[in-house]
């Protein structure tokens, strides 16, 4: 797949390594010609590009923190009828809560903001370290996603196989506002229980009889 990613701290940068390693051809949006030598130096096997120049990708991935999110996405042209992968969260300052409530989801705003795009909320609820190193004696940890668009989720859940998790649709973009709160549960146990970032979630079932 062609992806743009929109954001290369530690969850957009793991990816772009991740899918790069999988034969995906990554280009990295830099707001200025500073910002894209440093991606160049730190990237060299992906491209950089403006902003302007997604309108090529098939996948963009928006991993920029909450409050640059719609400024980014502002930047942005030519996102209608691409896969626009969520992948925020909506933190308050001081990482205690979310500042949406269970009404609403970052990703349904986005879908507000980028009406014609087909937006997939996915890698929120885990930490960057574990992308690409989610095995545990065996068993992947679960990469969460969900969305309106059947096709978008496809291709999605290949994007989360290649990024060493087991793809779990849980439903509708709506559900967004369940697993929002879940990367708020994984973010509190990491820094306020001290529990460290090396656990994730798993949805574990029964086949029916």
């Amino acid at each position: 797949m062609k992806i743009a990613i929109l954001g290369t701290g530690r969850i957009g940068g793991a990816l772009a390594r991740l899918w790069q390693g999988h034969g995906h051809e990554i280009a990295l949006v830099a707001r200025n010609e500073e910002r894209a030598q440093s991606l160049r130096n730190d990237f060299p096997r992906c491209r950089v590009i403006r902003a302007s120049a997604c309108a090529k990708a098939e996948v963009v991935a928006l991993c920029m923190p909450w409050n640059a999110a719609e400024s980014a996405l502002q930047s942005v042209s030519g996102l209608d009828g691409k896969v626009l992968i969520d992948c925020t969260n909506p933190l308050n300052a001081d990482a205690s809560g979310l500042i949406l409530d269970g009404t609403a989801s970052a990703a349904e705003q986005i879908q507000e903001w980028a009406p014609k795009a087909k937006v997939v909320k996915a890698f929120n609820s885990l930490g960057a370290a574990l992308l690409g190193n989610a095995d545990f004696a065996g068993v992947p940890a679960d990469g969460f996603y969900c969305g309106d668009d059947a096709e978008a989720k496809r291709l999605v859940a290949v994007l989360v196989q290649d990024a060493g998790l087991h793809p779990v649709d849980v439903g509708p973009l709506k559900n967004a506002r369940c697993l929002e709160p879940l990367a708020m549960l994984w973010i509190d146990l990491a820094l306020h229980q001290k529990r460290g970032g090396n656990f994730a979630f798993k949805l574990i079932s029964r086949e029916r009889g």
